[in-house]
Order: C-alpha cells, then structure tokens, then sequence
C-alpha cells in the first residue's frame, strides 16, 4: 500500500458515514474513482458506481462494497438537556457506555459523550448492559432548551475514535465495516483500468447495506451485470474471545476470503479460486451455507438472478471502536478482484451445467 492508497483509506476511515447519512464518505470515494472512470454516476439515495467501458457485447463485472456505517441518532431530548438515543443498524450496547461521541448536525459537529454511571455508585451485582435506547450522551448543556439550539431529532451520532496503526502492518478504527470493503473496490478498479481490458467493469460503493442491504437491492436492479463481487469485512477468529464454533477459520494477513454456498455462484467461486492459484495470491475460503450477511445477498436474487461472490476481508472485533484488519489483505484483495476482471472473457457467462 503506498502513500495515495494509504491517504485514501484515511480519509474514508476519518469521515462519519452511518446508514442513510453517507454523503461524506460517498463524495470522497467518487473523488478517488473518478479519474480513472470512463463515468460516474449517483442514484437517488447515494449509491456510487463507476464505470469503465468495454466494447460491445463485452463481459461486464461489478466490484462493490457498501460505504456505511453503523451508528446511533437522537430520538429525544430531555428537559435537563441529555439526548436520548436509538440505534442505526446493528450499534452493540456493550462497547457504547463512556465513549466520547459527535453528534452530526446541519450546522457542523457537536461533541459529547455517553454516560456510564462510576463503578463506585453502580451496583456491583447488577452487572448488565443497558439497551442503547436506554443510554444518553451529556453534551454539556444545562437545559433542554440550550441542547435543542444545538442538535436536533434524527441528528446522527458516531463514537469519535482515533486511527491507529498497530504492529506488523494492521490498523485499528472505527468502522473498518465496511470502509476498507469501498477501497477495495475502488483499488482493484483502478488496477483493472489502467491495463484497459476488454471487459465492462463496475465498481461501486452502495448505502445503507447496516439497515438490511438496501442499497444493493438498489443497484442489482438499475446496473444488470454478469457478475457482481460483494466486497465486505469477515470474522477474524484468530484472537482468544472467539466462540469455537461461530464462523470458519480465518486469520489476518493471510489474504482476503471467498466464502462458498449460499449466493456465492460456484462458477464465480471457481474463477477466482483459479485466478488465486496461478497468480499466486494468498486466499483463505470460509462456509456460508444459509447467508452470507453481506450485499450478495440481495444481488444474487435481483433481476432474474445475477452471478454473485462474496469476498471478505479478515476483521477482528466487528461492529465495535476498534476494528483492527491487516493492510496486507486490502492490498491482496485488490490485487486479486483486478486480476479477475481482467480475464472475465476467460470465465463469462457464468451458469450451472445441468
């Protein structure tokens, strides 16, 4: 990863994009594709493609992620001034308490932080975790009236957190789910384009997939390609916390994952499979034998039923602050979706010998 693939990613990392508020994060992933972009467009609800052209008749694959995040909103605010909260997508309540959040208002951001009762006052038997309906952020007014000149209902509310880089490589932050998916496809676009292949490729960055993958259902109906690769984040279980038998056998640093069942369409799993083997590239699979949570869900069943592949990132701690993933897959993935593009011809039309 160099210096403009890193600077990229830092700035997708630094803006706040909870579902249904992704203008900042979408704008930034526009500005990235768009020189290398025959064109780019935006649908009415913010989802971003774009598009190299192939000739006529060519092939076509898209290369997506979703570019949300999740979140919390102001729901209420109390006469004393605190604001009342309610989630976006799937927030856990367990890693919200004492955390320094900002509250994202039409007139700019205001901070604040959510409160947690001081270990001497709680109950020391009483040990549960307050629903985050059940939590307030304190931005430091007196009454209700001062924080209603502030903020208003359904403002959106991130956790404020720092970008970190760890040993060997790898980073933490807030909402790797799914910013590193977006630059993954926007990267192995870019990869593809400059050898100007043969082939129509897509890359897109779609919203609101945290809310049930709304913005892929979206798309899979306006955009119709052969293929479509969903780029999201996947359960790293390589740390001591993880439940034995929640999810597959996958570790950071030893390249992206192609999960197999479900939506993912054999031939589309056996393309990249081989694309993998004879470039070289480190490749981990995991089991989706019901779902694969991700936007190939709803891609697979759009139009009459598009060839779809889930592709995942190793991510450790999902869903909290501190998110931590390995550069070197972001870099490997992106290596290997461009390949893949470049040689679709090979591959195309995708089906089921019956």
């Amino acid at each position: 990863m160099d210096e403009m693939q890193r600077s990229f990613l830092t700035d997708l990392l630094s803006v706040s994009t909870p579902s249904g508020f992704e203008t900042a994060g979408q704008r930034r992933w526009l500005s990235y594709v768009d020189e290398h972009a025959d064109e780019t467009r935006t649908d009415a609800y913010g989802n971003a493609v774009a598009i190299h052209e192939g000739p006529e008749e060519s092939p076509s694959i898209a290369i997506t992620g979703h570019g949300d995040e999740i979140g919390m909103m102001i729901r209420a605010i109390t006469d004393e001034g605190y604001l009342q909260l309610s989630r976006i997508g799937g927030s856990d309540r367990t890693v919200t308490r004492g955390q320094h959040v900002t509250v994202h208002t039409d007139d700019g951001p205001v901070d604040g932080v959510i409160g947690q009762v001081a270990i001497h006052l709680r109950d020391s038997e009483d040990e549960t975790y307050d629903e985050i309906a059940e939590q307030h952020v304190d931005i430091g007014v007196e009454e209700g009236d001062d924080a209603r000149e502030l903020v208003d209902i359904g403002d959106p509310v991130t956790l404020a957190t720092e970008i970190t880089d760890l040993a060997d490589g790898r980073l933490a932050a807030r909402g790797m789910d799914n910013r590193v998916g977006i630059w993954t496809a926007a990267e192995a676009f870019r990869r593809a384009v400059e050898s100007d292949p043969d082939v129509t490729i897509y890359a897109v960055s779609t919203v609101q997939e945290e809310l049930g993958l709304r913005g892929a259902e979206m798309v899979g109906f306006e955009l119709d390609p052969d293929a479509v690769v969903a780029i999201d984040v996947t359960h790293a279980t390589d740390h001591p916390d993880t439940p034995s038998i929640r999810g597959s056998d996958v570790e950071l640093g030893s390249g992206p994952v192609v999960a197999r069942g479900s939506a993912n369409h054999p031939s589309l799993v056996d393309a990249v499979r081989t694309v993998a083997a004879e470039s070289e590239f480190d490749l981990q699979l995991a089991a989706a034998g019901s779902r694969t949570g991700t936007d190939a869900d709803a891609f697979y069943t759009a139009r009459g039923g598009i060839p779809s592949l889930n592709v995942g990132i190793p991510n450790r701690y999902m869903h909290t602050p501190v998110e931590v993933i390995d550069r070197s897959d972001l870099d490997s993935a992106a290596a290997l979706l461009a390949a893949t593009a470049i040689r679709l011809d090979e591959f195309a039309p995708f089906g089921v010998d019956l």
